[in-house]
């Protein structure tokens, strides 16, 4: 009897907090902080540079905030990405905002043309794409003609 009992008391004694074992990781999970170094480039830049032809819809610059502003003739995405509104030239160009110097991207539609504009001078410059500009009216196809 006192056999059994010397059993089951040292059968217990193993089972204390103190006796029981776990085992843990011998290594640390993969953290994400050391693992990313070889992530592909975000193709970020100038695509169009200063003198180049463009259409409209062609992408000009690629930029995560706006290092480059949008010029005349040119919108901005809204990841930041300026893109030409107009047929044109590329031109680059600084001026003065609220007292500091920006830079700008904008078109002009002469080689020749200058930016920024001097607007009080030469007026705005406006694209008017396919629009007849003598005066004469271009008749719709389906408008009834008058007789």
């Amino acid at each position: 009897m006192f056999g059994l009992v010397r059993t089951v008391v040292n059968t217990f004694q193993w089972t204390k907090p103190g006796f029981i074992q776990i085992r843990t990781a011998t290594k640390r999970a993969a953290g994400s902080a050391r693992n990313h170094g070889s992530s592909p480039g975000k193709r970020l830049g100038l695509k169009k540079f200063s003198d180049q032809e463009v259409h409209p819809g062609c992408i000009l610059v690629r930029q995560r905030g706006t290092k480059f502003h949008a010029g005349q003739h040119v919108g901005m995405g809204r990841d930041h990405t300026l893109y030409a509104l107009t047929p044109g030239y590329v031109r680059f160009y600084t001026a003065l905002f609220r007292g500091k110097e920006r830079k700008y991207v904008g078109l002009v539609a002469n080689r020749g043309e200058v930016l920024p504009r001097n607007e009080a001078e030469f007026g705005r410059s406006r694209f008017f794409g396919e629009i007849e500009l003598t005066g004469n009216a271009v008749p719709l196809l389906d408008a009834p003609q008058p007789q």
